[in-house]
């Protein structure tokens, strides 16, 4: 009660970072950090009377708590006082004499001559020092994190004491008690990443690959952060820093049971999320049993498949979609030294191994040699995977929570029969291209055989003068319900059915025909290769654009189908916001919301318009699409490739707004899924990046490159395709890098914009520098979108960008002849191209 009493009667201070013996900090006020970064003080969530102590962000507008002391034993009423008791603890106690609620509970007695302080750092750490010369430490929060993994805090534990530094969610958003969710590392076996959800796996991260958690992907080469990862006798442990002390960038466990890393962007003055799990259903841990393996790319099938040499436990379960029974090994398999082998699984999250043992003093080869010579041993891979892989990780019972990635990942190897590996041999040698022509064969006969008939009927069709109508229903979601309204319905409509989930209504000929006075020559907005864009005015005075496809715009009906699909399921400011379509008598057409200030490209190149785009509208543009992409790569209930992504497929609304368009050549990946490949490449030259459009590799990384090209464009008012400087010895990516490189990057500045006072000047400079980190040859260097979106908006360190992809040397011919004034140009039409391998 004493002690109470003379720490309510201390001087105390809301501006100072220390707490001292004779400084409290009482409800109400609150300790700012020495730069100003964080703050410490008393709050409530959600209308609650509990009251907490905690350190949360004071220079973010978004009130972000990072660290809770009393999170289990909550205050109520605002009497709390927090001091530093005769023991040397820091202590928290309600003002009317009860009891303490928390301590520090440092056990070590103080010596008599010590002056205790606490102190909150720069970098939230609230820190204990024996003295006021604060070189010995008695206690940190950093020890003790509750929910947030701040830049250079770790997660992992001590090996010797048992000390874990680990997170527990919130109750809910309102309710910093702890909640029912943890995140850390678990030491046994092979150490890996954890996520429980009520005392049970419920994400697993995997173990440490020389460069990433086997199971995170998308800790790929970084511009923001670095990773820290120690495993030794004495500790294992992680430790995220960032590349800028002025990056603001946290990591956190949600309630509802994720974990995600997050990053506020001052422009935008929000918190953007730049990766989180789980988010799929491969994710979760185990869902296709023992010995399975989650697929999430599998087109019209079910996601569990066996490993090799396993075969499932109960067929019916698996018939019904139910994987959670797992696989065994088929009858009879005969695996100790009877001739049997390994078959490698690539592109894996290597499974759990909490029963795995690991020898890092061994090669692969080594590894393999061990693995069968133990009859015992199940499968085995390289530990580390950096520099072609090294140390050997072996498992010994059933392997649990694989899962494929798209193309990152490790390969595992599974230990089979003689029979199994034979057949896999067999399989994979000269045999498949002999079955693979066979089949191609056949299957063209019966293609033509079944063509014939169609072709008939539809002659006879068209010399009849029948109306083919064509059934939306073949073509949207299977839960779609397209309506097709008569034309006095149709605009009353529009508004309640366009973007639900019952599909997208499907419009009557008759009808966009009269909004657009039959498709006149007044009313057309634009042309290219896929067709025209014509302007409609329906009966009520709503405007719309009709995209109608042209029968030689490359765009069939697949094409069709799929910007249909993928629209409808989009919902974005930057994104256009489809209202409906029209797919009768041969005709496509999709209806849009119409946008006055039509596509980015015909103010940019155009001399006589492009002074209306100033610096702020330019970078405001810029940004924009960044957020659009964003949305479509990450955020989005589909991971989405645009693959055209191009300044004529950007429009601008009234206000300029950007909002990208054309989705006909988009790709859905799955939720996890970055890349993949084709052979039918499908973009714009100029804009397409080297891998895709050479190899046909296509990812969220060719988008970025495009993403990069109509940046150094939105910054130069020049065109990438039909740029060339100096007799055309280089085109605009070239003459950037080469201007970059001399220190003279201004020099491509479009002068109609203006920006020339400093801070505009800085903010060109910036997009330059990030537009040729977007364009650099190979895909793993180039960042992501949400990396580009957080360089765009804060002014931190950038590294040096790599030699760009097309360049271009020395003479070159002059592909387009028909141009008059002197320049090299390059057609900006989509292309198709076939077989790109």
């Amino acid at each position: 009660m004493i002690l109470l009493l003379m720490a309510l009667f201390r001087p105390n201070s809301s501006s100072s970072d220390t707490i001292t013996a004779t400084r409290s900090i009482m409800d109400g006020n609150v300790l700012v950090s020495d730069g100003g970064t964080f703050a410490l003080g008393f709050f409530s969530r959600g209308g609650s009377a509990l009251r907490f102590v905690g350190i949360w962000y004071s220079k973010v507008p978004t009130k972000t708590v990072v660290w809770v002391a009393n999170r289990e034993n909550p205050l109520k009423g605002t009497s709390g006082v927090l001091f530093i008791d005769s023991l040397g603890n820091l202590v928290l106690a309600s003002g009317n004499g009860s009891s303490p609620v928390w301590s520090t509970n440092v056990s070590e007695p103080i010596r008599g001559d010590s002056n205790p302080v606490v102190r909150l750092l720069d970098s939230g750490n609230l820190v204990l020092f024996q003295d006021v010369d604060e070189k010995v430490i008695r206690w940190q929060s950093f020890d003790y994190p509750t929910d947030t993994l701040l830049p250079d805090m770790k997660l992992g534990l001590n090996r010797k004491s048992g000390f874990t530094w680990s997170l527990t969610s919130w109750r809910s958003d309102d309710d910093p008690r702890p909640g029912n969710s943890t995140y850390k590392i678990d030491p046994t076996g092979y150490p890996q990443l954890f996520l429980y959800k009520d005392g049970m796996p419920h994400w697993r991260g995997g173990p440490w690959t020389g460069l990433r958690w086997s199971g995170v992907p998308e800790m790929t080469k970084k511009y923001i952060f670095n990773v820290s990862f120690m495993n030794d006798q004495n500790e294992v442990s992680i430790k995220y820093s960032v590349t800028n002390a002025s990056i603001v960038s946290i990591m956190v466990l949600n309630s509802t049971g994720t974990v995600s890393r997050i990053t506020w962007i001052g422009r935008d003055q929000q918190w953007v999320t730049f990766w989180f799990d789980p988010k799929e259903p491969c994710d979760y841990y185990n869902p296709c049993g023992p010995n399975g393996n989650c697929n999430p790319y599998t087109v019209d099938q079910f996601m569990c498949s066996c490993l090799p040499g396993f075969e499932p436990k109960s067929p019916g379960d698996w018939y019904l979609r139910d994987g959670t029974g797992g696989c065994l090994r088929r009858n009879g398999d005969s695996l100790c030294q009877s001739g049997e082998g390994f078959m490698k699984v690539g592109n894996l999250k290597l499974p759990d191994t909490s029963d795995a043992m690991v020898d890092m003093s061994l090669s692969l080869t080594d590894c393999e040699q061990m693995c069968l010579k133990n009859c015992s041993c199940t499968a085995y891979a390289s530990a580390d995977e950096r520099e072609g892989g090294s140390g050997c990780l072996t498992w010994y019972k059933d392997l649990v929570d694989t899962r494929t990635f798209s193309n990152v990942g490790q390969d595992m190897y599974v230990r089979v029969n003689a029979t199994e590996l034979a057949l896999h041999l067999e399989k994979n040698g000269g045999r498949r291209n002999k079955k693979i022509a066979v089949t191609l064969s056949v299957t063209g006969t019966l293609l033509l055989l079944l063509l014939v008939p169609v072709v008939i009927l539809l002659k006879r069709r068209r010399a009849t003068g029948k109306r083919t109508q064509w059934p939306a229903t073949t073509f949207l979601s299977s839960n779609a319900s397209p309506v097709n309204f008569t034309d006095s319905t149709q605009t009353k409509e529009l508004d309640q059915t366009s973007n639900s989930d019952a599909g997208l209504p499907s419009f009557d000929l008759g009808f966009v025909t009269a909004a657009t006075d039959n498709f006149s020559f007044e009313n057309r907005l634009g042309q290219g290769g896929f067709g025209t864009v014509h302007k409609g005015t329906t009966s009520d005075g709503t405007e719309i654009a009709v995209k109608r496809l042209s029968e030689y715009s490359g765009q069939g009906n697949e094409e069709f189908k799929n910007e249909v699909n993928l629209i409808a399921k989009l919902q974005h400011r930057n994104l256009v916001r489809i209202l409906g379509f029209c797919f009768q008598d041969h005709e496509k057409m999709l209806i849009y919301e119409y946008l006055p200030n039509g596509s980015l490209d015909t103010l940019l190149f155009d001399n006589s318009k492009r002074y209306l785009l100033d610096w702020r509208k330019r970078f405001d543009i810029a940004t924009g699409i960044a957020r659009g992409l964003l949305y479509l790569h990450q955020d989005s209930r589909l991971r989405i490739i645009h693959r055209d992504l191009k300044a004529s497929n950007v429009l601008l609304d009234a206000e300029m707004r950007p909002k990208i368009s054309d989705f006909g050549m988009a790709r859905i990946c799955g939720g996890d899924q970055i890349e993949g490949n084709t052979k039918r490449v499908v973009g714009t030259y100029g804009y397409m990046a080297p891998e895709y459009a050479m190899e046909g590799l296509f990812s969220v990384k060719s988008d970025v490159y495009s993403f990069g090209i109509l940046l150094l464009e939105i910054v130069s008012g020049k065109r990438n395709s039909t740029y060339y400087h100096e007799d055309c010895s280089s085109n605009l990516i070239g003459h950037v890098w080469e201007l970059w490189q001399e220190g003279k990057s201004m020099d491509i500045v479009d002068k109609s914009m203006g920006g020339e006072d400093q801070h505009s000047r800085k903010e060109i400079l910036r997009c330059i520098h990030v537009g040729l980190l977007c364009v650099q040859e190979l895909a793993a260097d180039r960042p992501t979108m949400s990396e580009v979106l957080f360089m765009l908006g804060n002014d931190g360190f950038l590294p040096s960008p790599n030699q760009p992809a097309y360049i271009i040397r020395g003479s070159r011919v002059r592909l387009d002849n028909s141009t008059s004034d002197g320049t090299c140009s390059v057609s900006d039409a989509t292309i198709t191209v076939v077989e790109a391998r």
